[in-house]
């Protein structure tokens, strides 16, 4: 039988709640609130209608409806919904935006590893 403990943390950051500092976490994160600094999850972040982020953010996903403002990193698959508003540099694999979105910045869909890098 498998208990709560064996699978990942779903973590909330609710609507009204402000967090200044650095957040580490190996489940997935929503934030309906406002960070101030770097996020980071195994997971996935998602960035509701009324989240915003300032600072770094690393994930394996995103789903943003919010406002990001920083440096965004994502292993696999950046989703920006209509109302998303994004300033600031973008590292994904695949990336889907939807009309009304807003996006200032660089995008790099590369995802070179250290492997492909040293290649000869």
């Amino acid at each position: 039988m498998k208990t709560h403990s064996d699978s990942p943390a779903r973590n909330l950051i609710g609507n009204g709640t402000v967090i200044k500092g650095d957040i580490e976490s190996s489940g997935d994160i929503r934030v309906d609130g406002h960070v101030i600094g770097s996020i980071r999850s195994n997971g996935k972040i998602v960035v509701g209608q009324h989240g915003i982020i300032e600072g770094e953010m690393f994930c394996q996903n995103t789903d943003v409806s919010g406002k990001i403002k920083g440096t965004v990193k994502v292993e696999q698959l950046t989703a920006l919904k209509s109302s998303s508003k994004v300033e600031g540099d973008l590292n994904t694999k695949q990336l889907f935006i939807e009309v009304g979105a807003v996006f200032i910045g660089k995008c790099d869909m590369s995802a070179t590893s250290n492997k492909n890098e040293t290649k000869k």
